[in-house]
């Protein structure tokens, strides 16, 4: 019989770790100014004098109770931050009290330490993805594929996502190559599986849009002829249960992975109001309730709720620019949004999410339709001018001229549901808003979840710059490219 193991705990207050991560206010001499906001902020937000050092209060996560191996980890980082000491900390290091941390802003190439101290800060916010993200194999994809719906899997490959799991299947009755058909197996995360009626909402709408005209997948009944399956397995602890779903193989090729010509961010406007537009007006299944999501992050409505993420960008100009943001949307945007007309959002038609084939040439320049909407999983019902924001943030992201874009997405946009006055005021804060949700969200979910950083920082690798850029040009320049670019298109339409 072997000896019970003693769990020490060691109580670690919340202070101890944002001074491990210099995520307390900077630690300057009263009176000195802290600034580093770009031109276009400073005019909007004076800089102020920082008031002296303080602890940041203690609240419900004032004290984390560490096990042993937790604390033994902790000691020599602790006594490290007590240490002080000049100069920069290295990457995998930790910065010293009063210290800068030498990771890429966006937390790019943390370390292990670094994720579990901020999994403890953070632990009683909400579920991290890391939590309940799906982790099957190849293998148990396969057999998924005959368990449920009782097809073969000739070759399965894992495909990038952010916190379900996706599988490129081909399968075929038979088991053979030839002849075999192509699709995508999702496995949804074990917190929204204990969501069927929004599951079922999403796919149903899938399957609506089709019938319509729009290059949506459909599901594969089930073996027992439903649309979906609870299932468990995969490798995460407990027995977790995971909505599964077979759906239709798109062809095409990402937005992002091709230089998008000024027709196509114009289809892009126009196939987002368009989708919007019938889903609100012509979808109309029992289950289109629960698409009140009410606090779900990313519905655009909800970008105050940032602040309860933004520890993981630590304390830099980004994190700055992000508080300013949302600062600016509480005071101009909240206020307004019941103004803005409700429709239900896709919500999340970005550079990865639509898929494109080559399209008839005009001249020189490529042309290109679309042949895939892809991911209903962050579908919501929220306002028009939401899907115009979100539609030009994401694809500003890979352009070369990308504060550009905007005209074009809103004119094909507005070609289907013109904006009315208000709207378009709020235009500019709202690509805003997207920005800093797709950045923060990105950094804390990388944090807990290190093995899929690569993916979730995709935006990030050119997003700080676009957002950094928009501020610093300011509103009032943004906005007069956007319109008047939208204007050429609506001259152009109505002439004779």
């Amino acid at each position: 019989m072997t000896e019970a193991k003693e769990t020490a705990f060691v109580p670690c207050s919340y202070r101890d770790v944002a001074l491990l991560w210099g995520w307390q206010r900077e630690r300057l001499p009263a009176g000195r100014p802290r600034c580093s906001l770009p031109p276009g902020l400073r005019r909007a937000r004076r800089c102020r004098p920082a008031p002296a050092a303080t602890t940041p209060p203690l609240g419900a996560a004032a004290l984390r109770w560490v096990t042993a191996g937790g604390a033994a980890l902790l000691r020599p980082l602790l006594r490290s931050a007590a240490a002080g000491g000049e100069g920069r900390a290295g990457p995998g290091e930790l910065p010293r009290a009063g210290q800068r941390s030498a990771r890429l802003p966006g937390v790019r190439n943390a370390g292990p330490a670094r994720r579990f101290v901020y999994a403890m800060a953070s632990g009683d916010r909400r579920q991290p993805q890391a939590a309940t993200k799906p982790a099957f194999g190849e293998e148990e994809a396969a057999e998924l594929v005959d368990k449920v719906f009782g097809l073969k899997a000739v070759w399965v490959r894992p495909l990038p996502s952010y916190d379900d799991q996706n599988f490129h299947v081909k399968v075929s009755d038979g088991g053979e190559a030839e002849g075999a058909e192509e699709y995508v197996l999702k496995i949804t995360n074990s917190e929204d599986s204990q969501q069927p009626a929004l599951i079922e909402a999403q796919t149903r709408a899938m399957v609506f849009l089709s019938a319509h005209g729009f290059p949506s997948a459909t599901p594969r009944l089930t073996k027992d002829g439903g649309i979906m399956s609870v299932q468990e397995g995969g490798s995460r602890p407990g027995n977790q249960k995971y909505v599964v779903r077979l759906l239709t193989y798109l062809p095409g090729t990402p937005v992002a992975k091709i230089a998008a010509p000024t027709q196509l961010l114009y289809d892009i406007g126009k196939l987002a109001a368009s989708l919007d537009k019938a889903l609100t007006e012509q979808f109309h299944h029992p289950s289109v309730s629960s698409l009140h999501r009410g606090q779900f992050i990313w519905n655009l409505a909800n970008v105050p709720l940032l602040e309860q993420y933004v520890d993981a960008l630590g304390q830099n100009e980004y994190r700055e620019v992000v508080e300013w943001v949302i600062q600016q949307f509480k005071e101009k945007v909240t206020p307004k949004i019941s103004s803005f007309r409700p429709c239900i959002n896709h919500g999340d038609l970005n550079d990865h999410n639509i898929l494109v084939v080559p399209g008839s040439p005009r001249g020189a320049a490529p042309q290109y339709r679309v042949s895939g909407v892809l991911d209903f999983s962050d579908m919501s019902y929220g306002r028009y001018v939401f899907e115009a924001a979100i539609a030009i943030m994401y694809m500003m992201v890979e352009s070369a001229e990308p504060l550009r874009v905007g005209g074009h997405v809103l004119a094909g946009f507005e070609s289907v549901v013109p904006l009315t006055g208000g709207e378009r005021a709020a235009l500019f804060l709202l690509v805003s808003g997207r920005f800093a949700q797709s950045l923060v969200m990105a950094a804390h979910t990388a944090l807990l979840y290190p093995e899929n950083e690569e993916y979730l920082m995709t935006t990030a690798k050119t997003g700080w710059k676009h957002l950094m850029a928009m501020c610093a040009l300011g509103q009032e320049a943004v906005e007069k490219m956007w319109f008047e670019t939208a204007a050429v298109y609506a001259r152009r339409e109505t002439a004779p």
